[in-house]
């Protein structure tokens, strides 16, 4: 039993950090980062994940590890945030919609229902927090790093979506994070590659950017990740926020009383890293106020961010009452949501008391058909028909061709599904003369060619477009246009919905905002007249 009066310097400042490692195993970086260094928090990607199983698995070595090392219970996280962010994809996790196919809905209700099958999921395998959910307002419609992982462009809308998220994951005895303070949502460069700035002044800030982290933190959210994004009009230094004591402790915790987990975004991003270094750069943080360090990737770095704030502490630049704060939050916050290792802790004040939140665990090895049920609907509800001159639903007597782009190359913001269904698979179910060519989210000219030879003699044409960034690949623009001259086309926008900003006025405009298997078979439904959508478009496409 370890009360925070009993643990030394380094064991402190282990719980600072969340870290990640590249097996599907407690491999030599992890074991070495629990046992030798007493990190607090552990992160999965999909580099972790083989089965829902052996993560189940996985997570209780891991704790197991730790307690054998003598540590406190680990916090262990994901990003799940759902539709496209899914680090988990396999059979046994549910792939609940993403936030701007929610947006898309209208109904809150969805969002609540989703992070509680959701959370109830996660805490089945061993994880306690969640790294979601995203309430950056998405009004820039060339934002490369949010789109569709956003509510939407209007701040009540996203606010009100983000506390449904919130309450349902906390329901289930998951910690929500709501990120990116203090708003990642109208910017034009990928925080993963570089520094970004939201010029705005305060007053747009509070009624845009600002809103929805207020109401996250009226909802009770247990945890805030922040962005590293320059706000000049809260830190007139050029530091983003993530290093700002403006921003973490005089805007998120004295203005907005925050209480809860200051939580970084990675520190190995550049916008991060190539300035400071990653050792330099957690330091700043831990001054700033944030509690918990995400490094998600590089041992070096890891150890470099653990003995960069041990050594502030050791030289008297951060003081150890800082530090002693910060893990008090931390402790506080696994003995309320860490389930059975709460016997591990106990609180440092005698008469504080927390009650461990007890939630019963679930058979995740296939989705419910209640589950099942649930993702029908809310695809129903956010399939969206922009406008359509005439050519939905498709014509039975008439042969059907679709393009389909595949994803095969993981970038930071967008990763190959284990298990897909494209939309001529989906379609051959319900219609017998369907077409299919398949290919990449950036098409060369020669695979353009190949498609317009191809497609001559089609009555129907479908091309389906595929942004995971900012603009829509050159080669998908290319290949719209061309087909466009002599084909009425029906587009769908299978992510991001403002494809249509980049391309010539097709016959038929649809926004799917994802391309999982549940919406597509729901979509095949859609183009084919069986059902009708009544998606919203949570964005302008202007």
């Amino acid at each position: 039993m370890k009360s925070l009066n009993d643990l030394t310097l380094e064991q402190k400042v282990g719980q600072l950090l969340m870290c990640g490692f590249h097996s599907q195993h407690a491999d030599e970086q992890i074991t070495r980062l629990i046992r030798d260094y007493h990190v607090g928090g552990v992160i999965y990607f999909r580099r972790n994940v083989e089965s829902v199983d052996q993560l189940t698995r996985l997570s209780a070595e891991l704790q197991d590890m730790a307690a054998e090392a003598g540590a406190l219970p680990l916090m262990i996280s994901v990003d799940q945030e759902g539709g496209m962010v899914a680090r988990i994809d396999k059979v046994g996790m549910t792939q609940v919609p993403g936030n701007m196919a929610l947006g898309a809905t209208g109904n809150p209700e969805y969002t609540l229902e989703c992070a509680q099958i959701l959370g109830r999921e996660l805490k089945s395998i061993g994880i306690d927090m969640n790294l979601a959910p995203v309430v950056d307002v998405n009004n820039n419609p060339l934002n490369p790093v949010i789109g569709v992982r956003s509510y939407g462009e209007h701040a009540e809308s996203v606010a009100t979506h983000g506390v449904a998220a919130i309450t349902g994951y906390q329901s289930q005895g998951i910690a929500a994070t709501a990120k990116h303070f203090p708003g990642h949502g109208d910017t034009a460069v990928d925080s993963h590659l570089g520094m970004v700035t939201v010029p705005h002044d305060r007053n747009r800030l509070e009624q845009m950017e600002l809103l929805p982290f207020r109401k996250a933190i009226e909802a009770g959210v247990d945890a805030i990740m922040t962005a590293h994004v320059m706000f000049p009009s809260i830190e007139p230094e050029p530091i983003p926020a993530t290093l700002s004591h403006k921003v973490l402790t005089g805007l998120l915790r004295e203005e907005m009383g925050f209480e809860g987990i200051i939580i970084t975004d990675c520190l190995e991003m550049h916008a991060i890293s190539k300035p400071y270094g990653v050792a330099e750069a957690a330091v700043r943080a831990v001054e700033a106020g944030a509690d918990l360090i995400l490094v998600s990737h590089t041992l070096q770095d890891q150890v470099a961010a653990l003995e960069g704030i041990y050594e502030a502490v050791r030289t008297g630049r951060i003081s150890e009452e800082v530090i002693h704060q910060a893990v008090e939050r931390i402790m506080t916050w696994k003995r309320k949501r860490c389930g059975q290792q709460n016997d591990h802790l106990v609180s440092p004040k005698a008469s504080e008391t927390v009650e461990a939140t007890d939630v019963e665990p679930v058979d995740c090895t296939k989705p419910t058909e209640s589950n099942e049920l649930t993702l029908f609907k809310i695809a129903s509800s956010s399939i969206t028909i922009v406008h359509n001159d005439g050519l939905l639903p498709l014509d039975p007597e008439k042969g059907v061709y679709v393009i389909w782009p595949e994803v095969v190359q993981r970038t930071e913001v967008d990763e190959p599904w284990s298990h897909t269904e494209s939309l001529g698979m989906a379609l051959s179910q319900l219609r017998g003369r369907v077409r299919e060519h398949k290919i990449t989210t950036q098409p060369t000219y020669d695979e353009t060619d190949r498609i317009l030879a191809d497609v001559s003699d089609s009555e129907q044409v479908i091309v389906c477009t595929y942004t995971s960034a900012g603009h829509l690949p050159k080669g998908q623009q290319f290949l719209v246009e061309k087909l466009s001259k002599n084909h009425s086309l029906i587009v769908i926008a299978l992510r991001n919905p403002y494809d249509l900003l980049e391309i010539s006025r097709p016959g038929s405009y649809v926004c799917t905002y994802e391309n999982t298997p549940a919406v597509v078979r729901v979509l095949s439904h859609v183009l084919t007249g069986g059902l009708q959508p009544t998606g919203s478009l949570p964005v302008r496409l202007r």
